[in-house]
């Protein structure tokens, strides 16, 4: 049976361990209630005179108890966890997590993140068995020390202490998260170098790249593209052609709002085609392919050991079919690439700077969940537009490489 003494009270887990919990009312302060984290009664003890001089501290002389980033975080994590890309922020924090997380808020400064910029730019050989780590580039570093900024900032502005009325932190600390980086600039398209890249891709892969070529569909939105989503619009229905659109949830369709609104993925005559050619594949997911097991599988990124292995043999064909040296886009060509490709060929056509961002999903102030048919109809004529281009008269395509233009 627990006893209690002097504000502690022992307790049996679920572990079956007993730990000593404080239970104590103080005065101006009201109950503190928490766990000691330990079985020993001395170490319990010293651990409630350390929150009673913390609180003191805090409601008689103004003083703010001691936190560490690691607790600061963990609370950020838990107050947005609804938020979109929070996945990003955890992944981050636990990434700096045994660099600055035992440090205190209150000594934290720009100063404390260089062990981790420095470790994570140049990474040391793994023992053997581990993984090597994979140095970061600087704008992934400026992301990561970027959150925790964010956590930092909390600390300052919005998190007080109830009895105290004191922020977590008195003043936000200046963190540098503007380190210089090289943004890599998209690479769309022209048609040879399509045709290059999609002779080496896998069947599965193959039509994904043409799908996206076609719709400017996202990656993730390509990959999780359900069959549920389709829907008929059979006023725009031609001999040859049973018209369908997709209508992508609000929680998938990453269009850059905290209100995210649905997509509406507007299909070519080409795309259409490929939905018709992988429909009954799978009853949920449009774009699947073959595992080891023989089953059809959804795919997370089309960004595949073999993406990759097609990107490699392409830029090794390159110089030798088209009489040119690959350029860096080009070897390092990327799935987003595709949809770069397909807005640039909606802009050669002529398609109008408001069509281009329905078709691509982008924000707008103007844009609206609801299409008729009259609407949907134009949309379509517009992103035909890029599979009658090819026949039009060759275009010289200017690229921005460095300070030099190359055509």
């Amino acid at each position: 049976m627990s006893r209690k003494h002097r504000g502690l009270i022992r307790r049996k887990g679920v572990d079956g361990q007993f730990v000593w919990h404080i239970d104590k009312k103080i005065k101006g302060y009201g109950r503190l209630c928490e766990s000691c984290g330990t079985d020993d009664e001395d170490e319990a003890s010293d651990y409630l005179t350390k929150r009673l001089k913390e609180i003191r501290d805090a409601t008689v002389h103004g003083l703010r108890p001691k936190r560490s980033f690691r607790q600061c975080a963990a609370r950020y994590l838990n107050e947005n966890s609804y938020r979109r890309g929070i996945s990003r922020d955890r992944d981050a924090l636990v990434d700096m997590d045994s660099f600055i997380g035992d440090l205190y808020i209150d000594q934290m400064h720009d100063g404390s993140f260089e062990r981790y910029r420095e470790a994570r730019r140049n990474p040391t050989e793994p023992r053997p068995g581990r993984k090597k780590i994979k140095p970061l580039s600087n704008g992934t570093l400026n992301r990561h020390i970027g959150v925790a900024a964010r956590v930092l900032h909390d600390c300052a502005t919005k998190w007080r202490d109830e009895r105290a009325n004191l922020t977590w932190l008195a003043q936000e600390p200046w963190i540098n998260a503007n380190a210089p980086h090289r943004k890599r600039q998209p690479y769309p398209l022209d048609w040879d170098e399509q045709q290059l890249i999609f002779e080496e891709l896998a069947p599965h892969l193959q039509r994904m790249a043409l799908f996206d070529v076609n719709t400017g569909a996202r990656d993730e939105e390509m990959c999780a593209l359900e069959w549920a989503w389709e829907q008929r619009v059979p006023e725009l229905d031609t001999s040859a052609i049973r018209r369908t659109v997709f209508v992508i949830p609000g929680e998938v369709a990453k269009n850059r709002t905290e209100d995210p609104q649905p997509r509406l993925l507007v299909l070519n005559d080409a795309a259409q085609s490929i939905i018709d050619s992988v429909r009954g594949e799978h009853p949920r997911y449009v774009f699947t392919y073959e595992n080891y097991a023989g089953t059809r599988d959804r795919l997370y990124t089309a960004r595949t050991t073999g993406w990759l292995a097609a990107r490699r043999r392409a830029a090794a064909r390159y110089a030798g079919e088209l009489r040119r040296e690959a350029p860096p886009g080009f070897r390092g060509l990327r799935v987003h690439d595709m949809r770069h490709t397909f807005g640039r060929r909606l802009r050669a056509a002529g398609v109008s700077f408001e069509d281009r961002q329905d078709l691509l999903g982008h924000k707008s102030d103007r844009v609206t969940t609801h299409y008729s048919a009259a609407e949907i109809g134009n949309l379509v004529e517009a992103a035909n537009q890029v599979i009658k281009s090819r026949k039009s008269p060759a275009r010289t395509v200017l690229r921005m490489v460095s300070d030099r233009v190359t055509a």
